[in-house]
């Protein structure tokens, strides 16, 4: 797909946008401090202009694909947001996961907010303070969500984000949740768990984990970020390093539903590890990943064979893109 829109999140200079595909990138930072931090950054699943983006300073929102930003008053103005989920199935609801670690919703497209009352410990002496990497919406039921904590292990919502209560199960070798994958087959609902020491897979709802040692096969255990290219059942793709930032990065690729993986065919090492990737339903191929440390890479067949874009930045911490 030519022309389309890449949004990269950086700490410290804000949002880059390219409108060509990649080849050029400016600053797209009107109405917001143009060195915030961005951690977060999530389009709307009906809108493509629609843009939410988490920062130090709080939430904002842009209607016109990142030519202007305004920020959406809430609880949350002044809080770090690292996370951010609207739920496909539920356009007007919003979650965000903050620095310490709360989680907010709004119901009503970010008009009024409320706190979700959660059993998240928001102090570890490790960082400082825990917090939300990662929010997902259940495959299954709309009243299911699930949160990762870095670092307090899983948390999961059975009401609809109106409380949530720890539910790690058993075998998870550590607590540090980076990201959360899950997709159901023949019923059965499947999850993966990105952490400090490896990825887990659970096939009981999360009950029980099992680490599926990639280290042996991505030469790394530090697992950061997940993603599920659209339309291909049983694809996972993992991106790893050698810690964080790191000073060499990898993208994994499973075809049998995280059972087995192997290194993708990659040009070479990141310069850190993988932290994002990006995907969007206008072409389901066309995917983008990068490196903490500021690395662009894109694939067109789903994840298997990736380029490395011209373009570096400082930090990235968010990414995205849309027709």
């Amino acid at each position: 797909m030519q022309n389309h829109r890449i949004y990269v999140g950086t700490i410290g200079e804000g949002v880059f946008r390219s409108v060509d595909g990649g080849l050029t990138f400016a600053r797209a930072m009107d109405g917001m401090f143009v060195e915030c931090f961005v951690r977060a950054l999530a389009v709307h699943p009906r809108d493509d202009r629609a843009l939410y983006l988490g920062t130090e300073l709080g939430l904002y929102r842009s209607t016109n694909g990142a030519d202007s930003w305004q920020r959406v008053e809430s609880p949350l103005n002044g809080q770090q947001i690292w996370s951010i989920l609207i739920p496909p199935a539920q356009p007007e609801t919003i979650f965000a996961g903050s620095c310490p670690s709360r989680i907010y919703r709004s119901m009503d497209a970010g008009q009024s907010w409320e706190e979700c009352r959660t059993t998240i410990t928001p102090d570890c002496p490790r960082i400082m303070h825990t917090r939300v990497t990662t929010l997902k919406a259940d495959p299954d039921d709309p009243r299911v969500f699930w949160a990762g904590v870095e670092i307090d292990g899983i948390h999961r919502s059975t009401d609809g984000g109106t409380t949530w209560q720890r539910y790690s199960g058993t075998g998870l070798i550590s607590q540090d949740i980076h990201d959360l994958a899950m997709w159901s087959v023949n019923g059965k609902k499947v999850l993966l768990a990105a952490t400090n020491a490896d990825l887990h897979r659970s096939a009981d709802d999360g009950q029980t984990w099992h680490p599926l040692r990639v280290k042996q096969n991505l030469t790394w255990s530090y697992c950061r970020s997940l993603c599920l290219p659209l339309g291909r059942p049983g694809t996972v793709l993992l991106g790893a390093g050698n810690g964080p930032p790191g000073s060499e990065g990898v993208v994994g690729i499973s075809v049998h539903a995280g059972h087995t993986w192997q290194a993708a065919n990659f040009p070479g090492l990141a310069n850190s590890t993988i932290w994002n990737f990006a995907v969007h339903p206008a072409d389901p191929r066309l995917i983008y990943a990068s490196s903490v440390s500021g690395e662009l890479y894109r694939s067109h067949d789903a994840g298997e064979a990736w380029e490395k874009l011209p373009r570096e930045f400082g930090e990235i911490r968010a990414l995205a893109w849309t027709p």
